[in-house]
């Protein structure tokens, strides 16, 4: 068993930990990288119930390795699509998005905001929720000196996990509000299924991929298939 403070902190070799679905899981689970390389997540019990969890990533407390080992993954999806420009997500999307920017060559990215800058336009910004972080509501800003970086480009977003794809939809609707659409929606780590149907078309790539969790009569967390 890991400490909290041990977790994300390292890559481990393919076969550390068993990544069994059957068998289940206690404490962690083993997010496999396409090489068979793997990340011990925490595993999180959501609020609202004992029986429902997530393995969770968070990227700034996250090793700098780890970082780069995600950035590298992200950054070969990203590379697909041939991107003009990254675009950001914050909060925990922004260090990934400097990371993937930088690995294609580009010499800036753009970020979204969270803080209302005060030569914000209101009509730029959407309601942000998220699964990780439940209570009061925040807004998504998209400042409107960005516009001429992405008016006419490709762009690729970039953010740290989709999941129930609340949080996408509120970006791809700020985004359609400018006449916007990403060709492609880049992820350190896709979480469930549950955000498809939120992805409005948009093609949508991870470097790991992770369930939903639900503890089972024997105590250990089994991927969710409701």
């Amino acid at each position: 068993m890991l400490a909290p403070h041990q977790f994300w902190q390292e890559i481990h070799a393919p076969g550390t930990f068993s990544p069994d679905p059957e068998a289940g899981f206690v404490d962690l689970y083993p997010a496999l990288f396409h090489d068979g390389r793997q990340l011990a997540l925490p595993i999180r019990v959501l609020p609202g119930g004992a029986d429902r969890a997530v393995a969770s990533l968070i990227i700034n407390q996250a090793s700098f390795a780890v970082e780069d080992a995600l950035g590298a993954a992200m950054a070969e999806h990203a590379r697909a699509f041939a991107p003009d420009v990254i675009v950001g997500v914050p909060t925990l999307g922004l260090p990934l998005a400097a990371n993937v920017a930088r690995r294609l060559g580009h010499t800036r990215m753009v970020a979204l905001g969270t803080s209302r800058k005060f030569w914000y336009d209101d009509d730029l910004s959407e309601p942000l929720k998220s699964i990780t972080t439940p209570g009061g509501e925040k807004r998504i800003y998209l400042d409107p000196r960005m516009l001429p970086l992405l008016e006419g480009r490709r762009f690729a977003l970039v953010d740290d996990v989709v999941s129930t794809g609340a949080s996408l939809a509120s970006v791809l609707r700020l985004l359609r509000k400018a006449g916007l659409s990403p060709e492609a929606v880049v992820v350190a780590m896709v979480q469930g299924r549950k955000w498809e149907a939120q992805a409005a078309g948009v093609s949508v790539r991870g470097a790991i991929e992770t369930p939903l969790l639900k503890r089972e009569a024997d105590g250990r967390w089994r991927p969710d298939a409701a």
